[in-house]
């Protein structure tokens, strides 16, 4: 079979032909029709992840058509179409992954390749209203905006939510499934044409984080937001707590603009503030990821897509943030 191989930091991905997988007890094997890129795949191409090990074939997200099934699983046919929930052995405690628990193209083989083998316990049907490569850009960013959202921060109809760095699959997502869940959403972004793309889905306004004073815009607009869904953290985290109304929930799933600093402790006791980590999420939130995507019929923003010859491209896309939504390759 094709398979994307990374050799080693900063390679570029090679289209080489590997054996096809054996499965083993329990086992599918999945030809995969449609996969989708994350930051976690350019963060380990660059080196900027834990665990690194070469050569590994990359992808999280995948979705496609079972090829070859182990005779003990059930339930599961040959020809099915199905999406791979990427989180693997989260483990029996809801709250927090377990330390067996990994993420699917790192350490095992994932999703860049004509066929992947997995445990049957990780695969499930595929939306009927999908495509294949709209399912398969759900995956891994909608678990963790799942969780982030909906677990984690409990978005309520009627409250005001603010979605920060909107453009990203996680908070495009994020947006989705607090619009479902009755919320008055509103989003952060440095282009205006990304705060322009995402009105016509029901989001009330947005503002530009790069303006020194966008939260007193924000402030005067919402008189404060009930909860705030963020993937930056970073010197800007001061400026989330200042838009939280008294009482309010603060989720972030990632860093990328660094260490939280200046935090006045105040600002957080006094006004009844609760902060939480979140990342990825257990095997009931993708299967109830899942249920909501089909009730709503919820599609997913795919800003390009590759052919599998072409992924090198689709990884310098990502590197150069030119994306608005998903980024897909197609077998």
């Amino acid at each position: 079979m094709k398979a994307a191989i990374l050799k080693g930091v900063h390679q570029p991905i090679m289209i080489e032909e590997v054996p096809t997988p054996e499965i083993k007890e329990d086992e599918v094997l999945i030809e995969i029709k449609s996969a989708a890129l994350n930051h976690r795949d350019l963060w380990i191409q660059k080196g900027q992840y834990a665990g690194l090990k070469f050569p590994i074939i990359l992808g999280s997200d995948g979705a496609g058509v079972i090829h070859q099934v182990d005779r003990q699983v059930k339930n599961i046919t040959i020809g099915q179409s199905v999406v791979i929930n990427p989180s693997w052995y989260w483990g029996s405690n809801p709250k927090v992954q377990s330390k067996e628990y990994r993420i699917l193209g790192l350490p095992d083989n994932g999703t860049f390749a004509q066929y992947i083998k997995v445990p049957a316990i990780f695969v499930y049907p595929k939306p009927e209203h999908l495509s294949f490569s709209e399912a398969a850009a759900y995956p891994l960013a909608g678990l963790t905006a799942y969780r982030a959202t909906i677990t984690r921060a409990e978005v309520q109809a009627g409250e005001k939510v603010l979605i920060t760095g909107i453009g990203g699959g996680v908070a495009f997502f994020a947006m989705q499934f607090a619009l479902v869940r009755g919320a008055e959403v509103y989003v952060t972004s440095s282009s205006s044409e990304k705060i322009e793309k995402v009105m016509s889905y029901g989001v009330k306004a947005g503002f530009n984080y790069k303006s020194p004073s966008w939260e007193k815009e924000a402030l005067g607009y919402t008189g404060g937001f009930d909860a705030i869904i963020d993937g930056a953290a970073g010197e800007t985290f001061t400026k989330l707590i200042e838009v939280c109304r008294p009482g309010g929930r603060i989720v972030f799933y990632g860093g990328t603009a660094g260490i939280i600093n200046n935090v006045l402790p105040a600002k957080v006791f006094w006004k009844q503030l609760t902060i939480m980590g979140s990342t990825m999420g257990n095997d009931t939130e993708f299967e109830s990821m899942l249920e909501m995507i089909k009730q709503y019929k919820l599609i997913p923003m795919i800003s390009h897509q590759f052919t599998f010859d072409n992924i090198q491209a689709a990884f310098e896309v990502m590197d150069k943030g030119e994306q608005f939504g998903k980024i897909v390759v197609n077998f």
